[in-house]
Parts: C-alpha cells; sequence; structure tokens
C-alpha cells in the first residue's frame, strides 16, 4: 500500500482521492480502505527513515543487544 501511495503521491494526486483505492490485505480490517489519519502517518514514518537512515541502522543493531541484557536499562532515581 505504501509503494502505491507514494507513487501516487509524486504524481500530485491528494490522500484523500489515493485512500478509497487501497485496501488492507490482512487483520481484523481486512478488505477496508485505511484511514486518510492512517496514510499520512505511514508517509511521515517513510519521510523520517529516508531522511535519517543511520538512525534506522542504528536502532536495528541495537535492538537484539538490548533483547540479550546487554544494553542496560536506565536507571530509576530513588525517591526519599
Amino acid at each position: 500500500m505504501l509503494h502505491t501511495a507514494l507513487r501516487r503521491r509524486a504524481n500530485r494526486e491528494s490522500v484523500e482521492r489515493i485512500q478509497p483505492d487501497l485496501i488492507i490485505p490482512t487483520g481484523k480490517r481486512k478488505g477496508q480502505s485505511p484511514s486518510v489519519a492512517s496514510i499520512y502517518r505511514a508517509l511521515v514514518e517513510h519521510a523520517k527513515r529516508e531522511a535519517y537512515p543511520e538512525a534506522v541502522k542504528a536502532a536495528h543493531a541495537d535492538f537484539p543487544a538490548m533483547n540479550n541484557g546487554a544494553v542496560p536499562s536506565p536507571a530509576l532515581k530513588q525517591r526519599p
């Protein structure tokens, strides 16, 4: 769906015109169109990934370490 939305946005179509043509393939809302807000969120998230690819790579590298306990959790201040 994201690819379709990106391609059509590149052709200067509005999200409101794109939305009815997108269909959710699985899950609770299978067969329905995503909301306009969901499409905008997906477009913004894609733009962030494109703008900061190094942050995405770092997060992917850090994730396994966090799950193995190699990265300490943040220290919480003790209240007196």
